[in-house]
């Protein structure tokens, strides 16, 4: 048989092999690839849902509900898949989980607070809720401006968010932000002026019962309370609470004792002389804010009191700077904003799954106890006098009641006596003059 000749163009005959091999035997070396796959793509294929519920033991449909948070598993069900997620790096298909369910996995979170001092805490619990669900969050600052709100609130539901949640930093009542959005709302740390929409709010009253409820137990009597101006509905719920709780004790103060006035410092220092001139003998006093607490911490030192022996001291808000600067640091309430901001998405997550809740919900107040109403050493030994003796511990600096005697050096005046000591910048109890005139100043802040 004549032998073959390869064409001119070079390319190798029929059956032979390009490289001038052995000829092609029509199966690939052993140590090739096979057809249509390249070396290693096995290793690195994409870990689908079908491998997960293999892993864990489960169908496909359990799998699928326990990764989104569907239906009613067992926990250990839900431990198990999540187990095997984490052991494959399974990472879902946001985009095809999205079109199967008719959802887009975002929340708009519209807010007022431009300090974030509100926000911030709020957010951090929301995402905390809204993460396990693996739900991305837009933030949007409105810097209290209604023509912004109003364009971020179309750039949300422009890019089908399925849900928002409305952040102040002010729990009165404001415009409803829209009742036919076709998404569900929830407003936290704020509230809309339709009562029917849902609101998450700090349990702003019973912040103030916890505040006297804590005083009260540590045998103080001679109380006294400073807040913020009267206009803030948050003001005046912390007064509704303290006042409550001081009635049930059977004190002497009424809701005509509250010094209402501005959220700062400058008011606290002016206040507590007006406290200390009407009752030499008060012995604990609460304040609305951890800002006010800090002024009237600083003033009690100046004016020679020991903080708590003689007077013990509660702020409202734990707001950490404020609180740990203090000498001592301040006792104060905590709102939990960071659980305000997680029942507030923990709610919108109910409403997107069709269960919406209804009007207002208060989550509970924290006592954080420091040293300006307990001593951190030696609590039994802090000079702290018995309840309802009249009697100061020696040495404390401190007057016993009614007996209308400052401290020596400490530059207060006696009660009753409308003379103020040489040196002191303070006016007389209803000489018109001073501090007594500014008990009502105006709002410097928000609480």
């Amino acid at each position: 048989m004549p032998a073959r000749t390869p064409p001119a163009d070079g390319t190798p005959p029929p059956g032979a092999s390009p490289n001038g091999g052995p000829p092609a035997s029509g199966r690939p070396p052993a140590s090739a690839p096979a057809s249509g796959q390249s070396p290693g793509s096995q290793a690195t294929r994409r870990v689908t849902i079908r491998d997960v519920a293999a892993h864990a033991g489960v169908s496909i449909g359990t799998a699928s509900k326990a990764l989104n948070g569907q239906g009613k598993l067992r926990a250990e069900t839900r431990d198990r898949v999540a187990a095997a997620a984490l052991a494959l790096g399974f990472a879902p298909n946001v985009l095809a989980r999205g079109l199967l369910a008719g959802r887009t996995y975002t929340v708009g979170v519209i807010t007022t607070d431009s300090f974030g001092r509100f926000s911030i805490p709020m957010m951090l619990g929301a995402e905390d809720a809204l993460g396990a669900g693996q739900i991305s969050v837009f933030m949007c600052d409105t810097r209290d401006e209604p023509d912004r709100e109003r364009r971020y609130l179309e750039m949300l539901l422009s890019r089908r968010v399925d849900g928002l949640i409305v952040a102040g930093r002010r729990i009165e009542p404001r415009p409803s932000i829209g009742l036919d959005l076709g998404v569900p709302v929830v407003y936290a740390m704020t509230q809309s002026m339709d009562s029917d929409e849902p609101a998450i709010l700090p349990d702003d009253t019973g912040g103030g019962r916890a505040a006297a409820e804590h005083l009260l137990g540590l045998g103080r009597r001679r109380l006294a309370h400073i807040t913020g101006p009267e206009r803030f509905l948050a003001a005046r719920k912390r007064a509704r609470g303290f006042c409550d709780a001081a009635a049930a004790a059977g004190t002497s103060f009424s809701p005509g004792d509250v010094l209402y006035g501005e959220w700062s410092e400058r008011w606290g220092r002016e206040a507590v002389r007006v406290v200390l001139a009407t009752d030499p003998g008060v012995d604990a006093i609460f304040c609305g804010s951890d800002q006010i607490a800090r002024g009237v911490s600083d003033t009690l030192r100046l004016l020679g009191y020991r903080v708590p022996a003689d007077i013990a001291l509660v702020g409202f808000d734990n707001w950490t700077p404020m609180a740990l600067g203090a000498d001592p640091p301040l006792t104060s309430v905590d709102m939990c904003l960071e659980e305000v901001g997680r029942v507030a998405a923990e709610h919108l997550l109910q409403a997107i799954d069709g269960e919406p809740s209804h009007g207002a919900c208060t989550v509970p107040c924290r006592l954080v106890v420091r040293g300006s109403s307990v001593p951190a050493a030696a609590p039994a030994e802090s000079g702290h006098q018995p309840a309802g003796s009249g009697r100061a511990p020696a040495g404390s600096g401190h007057p016993p009641a009614g007996t209308g005697r400052a401290p020596a050096g400490s530059g207060h005046p006696p009660a009753g006596t409308g003379r103020a000591p040489a040196g002191s910048s303070h006016q007389p109890a209803g000489s018109g003059q001073g501090p007594g005139a500014a008990a009502r100043g105006p709002a410097g802040g928000e609480a």
